[in-house]
């Protein structure tokens, strides 16, 4: 990347002045900008590229693109615009404005640069018109529909199918299958019933486009009983053999149940299983069926054999013309014409007839061995081969060249990850032939046109440059030189230090309620002494799949050869998983994969209710309220709060359970004494017993109504239909529209006199709004203050989302997405989405937010769940819509708002069902 130069004397001098006393700050990012797939046909003829820095002074922003700036100021572009800190591009050309694009923010104490946002420009073109072949198939055999695709960007698509009418999809069983790698669709066994048009549909959840092709239609041609006959057969043609020689007959075939094979010769009955031949003759010689049966069907294959014999002839196979050898080398020369029956073979070097020897051999096939060749060696050798019916000879000249050697052998190398290094290797040879070099690491060949960010082969040479080296480039390497008569090889090894490899097997061994006892391997200390593992884990309420947190262990140091520990101050009834990282010099290594998910044992609470208040009401009641404890501090089943309350003088406390953990207010509705003081405190409880109380909070029933109006009465809109409004010591909100409500309908909130500020909820969005505040207590209202007048914001789109769901073949990975709401003018612009992932029947789960129209997520094992999806505005959020999915094998959904179209009885799926939003 290029970095923009800053000055550090000369930048802002005049302000440096002006600033040296105040308390200052360089730039941090809040937001930097994200990588972007914009669809080349989209309606949305905009990109907006986001970036914020907070600083003081402010900073400034500017843009770069492709390690070039954007200079809006000096050279202004019709694409570009900068609002705030983001950058805008409008009509986004694929020519001048993909590539690779970085923030800058600026100001006297420095300059920070963002992480590269690349934007690309996607497409999913459109299948072509032409008419598409029908596909005909016997009932009961296996059939395949061609999808071929059309060219797209990004290349991860979904495909679907349509049968005859859009949007009547294919739901994938235990017969039909589509593959999302090629867009095909398998029939293991066509019906009666599937005859029909069928279309291929490829969805781009990217760029939120889909297509179908033409319809292609599938004709079943109905056969009585052949339900799962034998589909794979394998025979071969056309054998020629000669008189006198060995033949195995095998015939391949494959059905359910296991079909049995019998023969025939030229029509008659010849054997079951393998036909096997020791001396071919004549007689031997037909035409000869495989028949391949099981109960639901037959199957035949046929080949010819002929049996043949003929003088020996080179005219298809002659001895090499040209033969090369490498001095002190092996040669063998090949003597393979055709002849029936197999001919006797004599060879001579010129008129010299050889025989074997210590360095000669000819060998049963006719080849000539010669073993420790020498310049002596070369001349003219010719094969002689006889048999009853004739004889033949064929010729080759044989020449002698220098060996190949290693002059120069590469040696063990020991080098540190990111170092360069330089493995040599040099050769003699003879200088009429040709030599290459080939490098292969533990028996990988190394491609330098695939390979060549981190191997280079130095020109006129064969020394290796391994550039950037990692752990994974360290192996047992090896150098061949080779020509095309010979080669020589040479052998190092090579040691990387650098991070450690990750532990092994990390597994719970004992589960408590605020401690586990871990297990794990040593990982590779990949030439670097191990110093320390960590143990890392991740609760179920994380917000982030990978927010982990280091975790408290017993012992807290655990050293290089650590390979179990006691994890300690865990929650109680906290699912959990665990990992485990190795530090040596060079760093911390990669993580272990996680444990399986275990659950630590309840306890009884250990933490109290916040925030505990109360007040008495205008009827004299008495309203207790709290803030509720987070599921993370319930540690069991059946959570809630006892809420205990006396008169001062009283020596007994009046007390009550709640049994909703939500719930932050309780009401008593008896009328308390006026004029004195009233005692509340809250603690919790679980099925292992109960927690501390909270403080105790005093409070006073009231005796007069206040006499003096509030002042400083403000208010700001926070979604489409919720406000926030705060003031100087306050106690009762009236809220209406300022042109379409009657004042004296207007919406009421009492709050308690410690609190200045509270949220109007149910407001009407997009609208001109009064707001007033009364101080009042159980004698009545004080007088009004002035009116606070403000807008709320638009309300989010009210429209569904459309919601697809995909499993994964190995049934690993659900993959979620929906199209894109577009905001209307009277809506708030929407701004990205939120997905919750909860256990059905628990009101808790995961919250993930993206911007983004699609998410993954690991198949959940066992058990019901919810996922609901909305869309995240300014104004608020938008309708929810919801799925459900089922772990281990079923994928079914019930909901009032959708659709669906549910599949057979059976649950063993290995691919998706189509989900469609109301």
């Amino acid at each position: 990347m290029y970095f923009p130069q800053t000055h550090n004397k000369n930048y802002f001098p005049s302000k440096l002045s002006q600033i040296k006393e105040a308390t200052g700050f360089g730039p941090i990012f809040e937001e930097e900008p994200l990588d972007t797939v914009y669809a080349e046909d989209s309606p949305e003829n905009k990109i907006s590229m986001n970036c914020r820095a907070r600083a003081n002074p402010p900073a400034i922003i500017k843009w770069w693109l492709n390690n070039w700036e954007i200079k809006l100021m000096e050279q202004p572009d019709e694409h570009f615009s900068l609002v705030g800190g983001n950058l805008v591009i409008t009509n986004p050309d694929k020519g001048k404005h993909a590539g690779k694009y970085v923030c800058v923010a600026k100001n006297v104490y420095g300059t920070v640069i963002s992480k590269e946002a690349t934007v690309k420009f996607g497409y999913l073109n459109q299948f072509p018109t032409d008419e598409r072949e029908p596909v005909h198939v016997k009932e009961g055999q296996g059939a395949v529909l061609l999808c071929s695709p059309p060219s797209r960007y990004p290349s991860e698509v979904m495909f679907r199918w349509i049968y005859n009418d859009f949007p009547n999809f294919i739901i994938p069983d235990q017969r039909r299958f589509v593959s999302q790698t090629t867009g095909n669709m398998y029939i293991a066994k066509v019906e009666a019933s599937d005859v029909g048009n069928y279309s291929c549909f490829v969805s781009s959840p990217t760029i939120g486009k889909s297509v179908f092709s033409m319809p292609i239609s599938l004709i079943p041609q109905i056969e009585i009983c052949m339900v799962l006959m034998p589909w794979y057969f394998h025979i071969q043609n056309t054998m020629v053999k000669d008189v006198g020689s060995e033949l195995t007959l095998r015939c391949v075939a494959v059905g359910k149940p296991l079909p049995w094979i019998r023969w025939l010769k030229d029509g008659y009955s010849y054997g079951k299983g393998e036909l096997k031949f020791s001396s071919l003759t004549f007689e031997d010689s037909g035409m000869y069926q495989c028949i391949a049966e099981n109960e639901w069907g037959t199957i035949y294959a046929s080949a010819e054999l002929r049996v043949v014999s003929c003088a020996p002839t080179f005219i298809y196979n002659p001895v090499k013309k040209v033969l090369l050898g490498a001095e002190n080398g092996r040669v063998v020369i090949e003597c393979k014409p055709r002849a029936a029956p197999k001919p006797k073979f004599i060879w001579k070097r010129g008129s010299e007839l050889l025989t074997n020897s210590s360095r000669m051999l000819i060998w049963d096939d006719g080849s000539l061995e010669i073993l420790n060749v020498s310049k002596s060696d070369e001349g003219s050798y010719t094969c002689y081969a006889e048999n009853d019916h004739g004889k033949s000879n064929s010729t080759g000249t044989l020449t002698i060249t220098e060996a190949t050697k290693i002059t120069e052998a590469p040696s063990d190398t020991e080098a540190v990850v990111g170092d360069t290094t330089i493995l040599q290797c040099s050769a003699s040879f003879d200088p009429s032939l040709d030599i290459t070099f080939i490098w292969t690491v533990d028996s990988y060949v190394i491609n330098f046109y695939t390979d060549f960010e981190h191997y280079e082969l130095l020109m006129n040479s064969g020394d290796l440059l391994i550039k950037n080296i990692q752990v994974r480039h360290a192996g047992h390497y090896s150098c061949t030189a080779q020509t095309i008569v010979d080669n020589a090889t040479a052998e190092a090894d090579v040691f990387v230090k650098g991070l450690p490899g990750p532990p092994g097997g990390v597994r719970v061994e004992e589960i408590g309620d605020t401690s586990v006892k871990l297990r794990w391997g040593l990982g590779s200390d990949h030439g670097s002494p191990l110093i320390q593992h960590v143990v890392q884990t991740l609760d179920f309420y994380a917000l982030d799949p990978e927010d982990w947190k280091t975790a408290s262990t017993s012992p807290v140091f655990l050293d290089g050869s650590t390979e179990s520990a006691t994890i300690v101050d865990l929650y109680p009834w906290m699912q959990y998983e665990f990992r485990v990282h190795a530090i040596n010099e060079f760093g911390a290594g990669e993580n272990s994969r996680s444990s399986i998910k275990i659950k630590t044992w309840d306890a009884r609470p250990t933490v109290a209710p916040s925030d505990v208040l109360g007040q008495v009401g205008i009827s004299g009641e008495l309203i207790v309220t709290w803030t509720p404890v987070k599921p993370q501090f319930f540690f069991g089943k059946k959570f809630g709060y006892v809420v205990a309350f006396k008169q001062y003088e009283d020596s007994e406390w009046k007390w009550t359970t709640v049994e909703d953990p939500e719930t932050r207010r309780y009401v008593y509705k008896e009328s308390m004494t006026p004029d004195t003081e009233i005692q509340v405190k809250v603690k919790t409880y679980n099925n292992k017993g109960e927690g501390p109380s909270s403080l105790i909070s005093v409070v006073d029933s009231p005796r007069l109504a206040p006499t003096e109006a509030l002042l400083d009465v403000y208010a700001r809109q926070v979604t489409a239909t919720e406000a926030l409004v705060w003031w100087l010591p306050i106690y009762q909100i009236r809220y209406w529209r300022k042109y379409d409500d009657n004042e004296a309908a207007a919406s009421r909130v009492l709050v308690h006199r410690a609190i200045n500020q509270t949220r109007l909820e149910n407001m009407r969005p997009d609208s001109h709004y009064l707001i007033e505040v009364r101080a009042f207590n159980g004698a009545g209202l004080g007088p009004p203050s002035e009116h606070c007048e403000m807008f709320t914001r638009r309300p989010p789109p009210s429209r569904h989302l459309r919601v697809y769901k995909y499993v994964s073949f190995n049934r690993k990975w659900l993959y979620l997405y929906w199209d894109h709401i577009y905001n209307y003018w009277n809506e708030s612009y929407v701004e990205g989405y939120k997905i919750l992932f909860r256990k059905e029947g628990e009101r808790y789960g995961k919250l993930y937010t993206t911007g983004r129209h699609y998410i993954d997520f690991p198949m959940p094992e066992t058990g019901d769940y919810i996922i609901e999806v909305r869309a995240r505005c300014e104004g608020g959020d938008g309708p929810i819509s919801q799925i459900r999915v089922q772990g281990e094998y079923c994928l079914l959904h019930i909901s009032k708002d959708f659709i669906f179209y549910p599949p057979h009885s059976s649950c063993s799926y290995p691919n998706h069902v189509l989900i469609i939003t109301k």
